[in-house]
């Protein structure tokens, strides 16, 4: 695992880093964006176009969103590694995590 994305990301979607990602490593779920840890190369790309700084590198990960490393490391229990979020298309669920929050506020 390299970088995780928090909960910033939850509702809003942004989907510049899956714009900017080289190796398609970046999953759609319902509420949120998930990078998949296997795929991932650590490149970094991510992170800086982020427009709500949701993207960290695992060791990075701010405390009070410590259990988004193992959201996005779970997200993909089931999955597996299809080898390409282009691949999969939208995955309509999100891991227990996001699913269990309240919607969140998102500028519009």
């Amino acid at each position: 695992m390299t970088y995780v994305i928090a909960q910033p990301c939850v509702d809003l979607l942004d989907k510049a880093c899956i714009e900017e990602c080289p190796v398609d490593c970046i999953y759609e779920g319902q509420r949120m964006l998930y990078i998949h840890p296997d795929e991932c190369v650590d490149c970094g790309a991510c992170e800086p176009v982020c427009p709500v700084e949701a993207i960290y590198y695992e060791d990075d990960v701010p405390g009070e969103w410590a259990g988004y490393y193992k959201a996005n490391v779970e997200f993909f229990d089931d999955l597996g590694s299809p080898g390409g979020a282009s691949k999969t298309g939208k995955i309509e669920r999100d891991h227990p995590l996001v699913a269990a929050l309240p919607p969140q506020a998102t500028e519009d």
